[in-house]
């Protein structure tokens, strides 16, 4: 097991699983977000992209246990993830790179199509610059092949958030 193995297991259970602009803050806002959508393209819309969040992140739920299979308490102590082992052990805990436990405040919601279809515009944004992020620290096929299809599913969800943007803008929705 390589210490780039060991560290790219941490950011990317950080970063993608849990953080603010991880998959579990998106599938969760989506998910909820879509009783508040003013007809049912929107309404079909998030619940489409949010259960599909919850698939990414089973995605990265995998690809973490993948690349934590096998290592030694030496290499996890090498790659200064011996807190999170005394603690957690291999299991995945819902706390982002600094720490921080997860927390509802990720998700942001004030009952305005337009706002609310921009946040989310802005966390697809957000994902594809971390995916973007933990590929420029990877150099495993077997890591990137799946996080740059990661990357490109946030590059369409934010184009179909765009479209239900101009939609909803087109329908005066102010």
């Amino acid at each position: 097991m390589s210490l780039e193995f060991l560290l790219g297991s941490f950011y990317l259970r950080s970063n993608t699983y849990r953080g603010p602009d991880g998959e579990l803050s998106a599938a969760l806002r989506y998910l909820n977000l879509r009783y508040s959508m003013p007809d049912d393209n929107g309404k079909a819309l998030l619940t489409d992209i949010g259960t599909e969040e919850l698939a990414h992140l089973e995605m990265v739920a995998t690809m973490v246990h993948q690349l934590m299979k096998g290592a030694t308490i030496e290499e996890l102590k090498e790659a200064g993830m011996d807190r999170h082992y005394a603690q957690r052990g291999f299991d995945l805990f819902l706390n982002d790179a600094m720490g921080n436990p997860w927390t509802a405040a990720y998700i942001g919601a004030v009952g305005d199509p337009i706002a609310d279809i921009s946040e989310n515009m802005a966390a697809e944004q957000k994902a594809r610059a971390v995916y973007e992020n933990l590929i420029d620290l990877s150099t495993d096929p077997a890591v990137i092949d799946p996080l740059v299809w990661l990357r490109e599913r946030e590059v369409v969800h934010f184009e179909m958030f765009r479209q239900l943007y101009d939609r909803y803008k087109n329908m005066n929705l102010q």
